[in-house]
């Protein structure tokens, strides 16, 4: 509905099932990530947000970068991208 949950690990949860989603229309997973960029809207969720992550994601986990930006869409708290190979 387009609406933002108010906490960072809900928002990771929404990420990352949308992620898994796309994934999976393309015949791939979580296991196909290599890569993932996670954009912050601030560096103190980066630990919220990394329980989320190494919860959905295996070890050994894709290659990672994470900043902290000065606004996302809608007042995100966080926004992941990811690169998969198949």
């Amino acid at each position: 509905n387009g609406e933002m949950h108010a906490d960072i690990i809900a928002q990771s949860r929404v990420s990352i099932n949308i992620i898994n989603a796309i994934l999976d229309e393309a015949g791939a997973s979580l296991d196909n990530v290599v890569k993932t960029t996670v954009f912050l809207a601030d560096m103190e969720y980066f630990g919220p947000m990394n329980e989320v992550y190494s919860e959905e994601f295996k070890a050994v986990y894709p290659a990672r970068c994470a900043f902290a930006v000065r606004e996302l869409p809608k007042k995100a708290l966080v926004e992941i991208e990811v690169i998969a190979a198949l």
